[in-house]
């Protein structure tokens, strides 16, 4: 079973961004989860493509980034040429879902879809062999810092015997209050992925934190 971490840069210090940047190069992090907030799909804007770009030029793992947009079909190759290595949308956004995850694929990016916590799995039925990776949010998108939604349990393991049945190799990622207190819970469900914002941002030794959530 893999264990991969991704901090959420949404609970980074962007005063010194460049700092918590070089924390997670020197960290056991896999990836650097962006959160791309529209205002429109969700009730809150984060940042767009200069922003990624400038994180582009320091990062040193690859970039995950989640659109939280409106239209994402429109911006694949913007995303891909602004350094995104990992580009998820929300099956709730996305009307052709399918032929957007062919995109993502065609600009050499890992594509992913992204469940709200109110979508069941059983949406993603016939779109599952066209994804490299599934984003489970265990939050309401929006906003960091909320509290997790523990049906978010029940969608995993439902989400792995479905990839199982299919003999796909897909991994499961989670975002949203995801910390030390559910880390190995949710590992245990079938998780492959687990974004982590205020846990690692919040701490006093985020590099430590970071390693305890992938070894927990």
């Amino acid at each position: 079973m893999s264990r991969f971490v991704a901090p959420s840069l949404l609970s980074a210090d962007f005063l010194n961004l460049r700092h918590d940047l070089d924390m997670i190069a020197e960290s056991q992090a896999d990836l650097i989860h962006c959160d791309i907030m529209d205002g429109v799909f969700v009730p809150n804007i984060s940042f767009g493509m200069p922003v990624l770009r400038a994180i582009r030029r320091c990062a040193t793992k690859p970039l995950d980034v989640h659109l939280m947009i409106v239209q994402p079909e429109r911006y694949v190759r913007d995303f891909r040429e602004a350094g995104a290595d990992w580009l998820s949308v929300h099956y709730e956004a996305s009307i052709h879902l399918h032929r957007t995850l062919s995109q993502i694929r065609k600009e050499g990016m890992k594509a992913g879809i992204v469940l709200n916590p109110h979508s069941p799995v059983s949406l993603l039925e016939n779109s599952l062999e066209e994804a490299d990776f599934v984003l489970l949010m265990s939050v309401n998108p929006g906003f960091g810092g909320q509290s997790f939604i523990p049906s978010t349990f029940e969608k995993i393991s439902r989400l792995k015997e479905m990839i199982l049945q299919k003999n796909l190799k897909i991994l499961i990622e989670v975002d949203g209050g995801v910390g030390l207190d559910n880390a190995k819970a949710l590992y245990n469900a079938g998780a492959d992925i687990l974004v982590a914002g205020n846990a690692v941002f919040s701490s006093k030794n985020p590099k430590e934190t970071i390693a305890q959530i992938k070894n927990i």
